[in-house]
């Protein structure tokens, strides 16, 4: 018992040694944190910095110096979630939106770049009385800072708002010039400041960009559509990407965390923002490794130096109150150049006054790299300042990002907003996980993120001396697919059911589910006899009122280059028309695909409209449709697009005689290509009739129309038999 106390004792003393340990408690950090401050209304990222700070080495103490800066899991893991920040910033960047505030981004790189490099470096070598060098190297530093609040933004739902792309845009810009700016300070300080210098540098950033531009994206998309349901292997493959390119990054002059940002530029568009994937390396970046870098930057502080002397707290409040100066006025100046609100700027300047990443590498470069450029209290009024400026960054965000969602929900109309999320359900139809993979995936990319139950999966059986065998085997089938998806955000319902046939089945479960949409997995193989007496197609819509989609869907989605929409005229009249266009416009924005419409130029305008309504940056194509029967003329064949046509009910607004025949003839003529049938929603009856619903002249037009296919078919086989 002795003998256990003792070596109980010994585990215990500090600094901890041991790496269970150590980690255990980091781990307890990273959950009570954010937890206990909370009440206190600080955000959770100033909660792990002022955690770091109390047990690092220069705290507590219960990390020491070699635990904290050997080559083990805490460095790291705090390099991880660094790369990671940068990462995710590239990977959820709206590119549509990045190129459309291009110039305004570039505006506000500059800007945050020059402004505190002009002001800062007199301050330095007047006020500070550093060498010239030494002053270029510290205000290269106050040009800098690190997305550290971006997660807050994430959580709010933000990350898509002008004010961020426009942050986010100009981050890069200039922290790549900085970055460039530290290798050319490194090389003169040894004296390698010669032409083979910048030979060496061009020529490596030039490899760089051409490996991450052009190689990793076709090896990414051949990968993803080999392994496209190995979702484990997807997430290994991509942080094999970020860190090879982190690799790359540096090999080329720069610091890692470009090779990072660049890394989520690439996968930007193979990666759908609500895809199972991506809520997997948001879920352990923000879960693990952010929050280690986070400890790491408070571990770095020592709090001890600045009651040394006056010297040293006076160096730290100068460089402290001057970075963030100096960002408030670069944010101040680029709202009154692009006209943008003060919520606008705040956000801007709250997402740009925080200094980590970069400006510990500068700092560090300086100091420990043999040059002697910078002292220990430029170091030390270093970290502090990445302190409080990480915490104003913080509060700031967070106090911002309240107010631009209460901004943008005044703008919108709330009634309308709870009406539109109540009414959004999709439903699946489908048995069994094997083989509907690909229908599951396209229901979670078109659902909407802030639907609570966006989507339920029906099994439907019919009523027969199995039933009961086939609905125990139905539901551990839908329990697979529960788990099989258990890695995506949004929420799965489950019904397996018994119907007389399975249109009847999903036609009633449809209604008692209140869907707008129903889902089912179309076959390819349908002979003529089907089509003369009538498909499951038919049977489904003359039974189910909703909007239905027949997916036949066989390639992963990386896979496509473009949705390629054919609608009737008039197909903007129809009272189901938001329902479709709203999800196909969320697919290509989730695939980052361009739509090309082959319309008529109102329902191209009604399109338009349902984007600017819902909020979603679609690239919208018209191509000008006279009738369905020019579609194949002004139509150039590829095999990646992916195939939307949107039928019609007979009785509706837009119905076409020619939309049958143009149906076949695309499955024939694209059967190389995945398509979906859409057949919006049937009016509803008029309550006049409703005295008259037993009277139902169903059977005596399927009879008719019966007649009427057979004659066109044999029509066909004499017209064949003359030429």
């Amino acid at each position: 018992m002795r003998y256990f106390f003792q070596h109980l004792i010994e585990e215990f003393h500090l600094p901890l040694k041991n790496p269970v340990l150590v980690f255990s408690i980091l781990l307890f950090i990273i959950l009570l944190s954010p937890i206990v401050l909370r009440k206190m209304k600080i955000p959770g990222i100033i909660g792990l910095i002022l955690s770091g700070v109390l047990i690092g080495p220069h705290g507590l103490g219960l990390i020491g110096e070699r635990t904290m800066e050997a080559e083990g899991s805490i460095k790291l893991f705090s390099t991880i979630g660094l790369l990671y920040i940068m990462f995710m910033a590239g990977l959820e960047l709206d590119l549509r939106q990045f190129k459309r505030y291009f110039q305004k981004s570039v505006g506000f790189g500059f800007l945050t770049f020059i402004i505190p490099l002009a002001l800062g470096y007199p301050l330095c070598t007047e006020v500070l009385h550093l060498s010239p060098l030494a002053a270029l190297l510290t205000a290269s530093m106050f040009s800098t800072h690190t997305l550290v609040a971006y997660p807050i933004i994430s959580k709010f739902g933000l990350t898509k708002h002008r004010s961020v792309a426009i942050t986010v845009g100009g981050t890069i810009l200039t922290d790549t010039a900085v970055l460039i700016i530290l290798a050319i300070i490194s090389s003169a300080a040894q004296g390698d400041l010669d032409f083979s210098f910048w030979m060496r540098l061009l020529t490596s950033l030039l490899m760089f960009s051409l490996i991450m531009f052009l190689v990793i994206p076709r090896i990414a998309r051949w990968f993803f559509s080999k392994l496209d349901s190995e979702k484990t292997s997807q997430y290994i493959f991509v942080l094999s990407v970020v860190f090879f390119a982190a690799f790359l990054a540096e090999v080329a002059g720069v610091e890692h965390i470009i090779g990072a940002f660049v890394a989520g530029l690439v996968l930007n568009k193979l990666i759908p923002h609500h895809s199972t994937l991506m809520n997997r390396i948001d879920f352990i970046g923000n879960s693990l490794f952010i929050p280690f870098f986070l400890i790491f930057v408070g571990m770095v502080v020592d709090y001890k130096a600045f009651f040394q002397g006056s010297w040293p707290l006076f160096i730290a409040a100068v460089l402290t109150s001057f970075a963030i100066f100096s960002k408030w006025l670069a944010a101040l100046a680029t709202q009154l150049i692009f006209k943008l609100t003060p919520n606008e700027r705040q956000m801007i300047f709250g997402l740009s006054t925080a200094h980590a990443a970069a400006t510990l590498a500068i700092i560090m470069v300086g100091y420990n790299d043999g040059n002697g450029i910078l002292s220990l209290n430029i170091v030390n009024g270093t970290v502090l300042l990445i302190l409080f400026t990480s915490m104003t960054s913080s509060f700031v965000t967070e106090n911002t990002g309240k107010r631009l969602l209460l901004d943008l929900s005044e703008n919108s109309d709330l009634e309308d907003n709870e009406m539109r999320l109540r009414n959004k359900h999709l439903m699946v139809s489908m048995n069994e996980l094997k083989g509907n993979e690909r229908l599951l995936d396209f229901a979670l990319l078109i659902s909407d993120p802030q639907v609570i139950n966006p989507i339920s999966i029906v099994s439907v059986h019919p009523d027969n001396e199995n039933a009961e065998r086939m609905i125990r085997k139905s539901r551990k089938s839908l329990e697979e697919i529960i788990k099989h998806y258990s890695g995506h955000e949004s929420k799965l319902n489950t019904i397996a059911t018994i119907d007389h046939n399975l249109s009847s089945g999903i036609s009633r479960v449809s209604k008692e589910l209140v869907a707008d949409i129903v889902l089912v997995n179309d076959s390819k193989d349908t002979n003529i006899i089907k089509r003369m007496v009538g498909d499951d197609r038919e049977h489904l819509l003359a039974t189910c009122e909703k909007t239905v989609f027949f997916c036949s869907l066989e390639k992963p989605s990386v896979s496509y280059e473009r949705i390629v929409v054919v609608a009737p005229l008039l197909a903007e009249l129809e009272q189901a028309f938001i329902l479709w266009s709203e999800r196909i416009l969320r697919l290509g924005k989730e695939l980052k695909l361009p739509i090309k419409l082959y319309g008529a130029p109102t329902t191209g305008e009604r399109l338009e409209k349902v984007a600017q309504a819902n909020k979603i940056e679609a690239d919208i194509q018209l191509n000008e449709l006279q009738s369905l029967e020019a579609f194949y003329p002004s139509y150039q064949k590829k095999s990646s697009d992916l195939i939307v046509l949107i039928s019609c009910r007979k009785g509706s607004v837009s119905y076409d005689s020619q939309m049958e025949q143009l149906l076949q003839s695309i499955e024939v003529a694209f059967d190389q290509n995945d398509y979906l049938l859409v057949y919006p929603g049937a009016v509803g009856n008029d309550p006049a009739f409703s005295n008259y619903d037993d009277i139902n002249a169903a059977p005596l037009a399927a009879g008719v129309e019966t007649i009427q296919k057979i004659s066109r078919e044999v029509g066909n086989i004499f017209k064949k038999s003359q030429q």
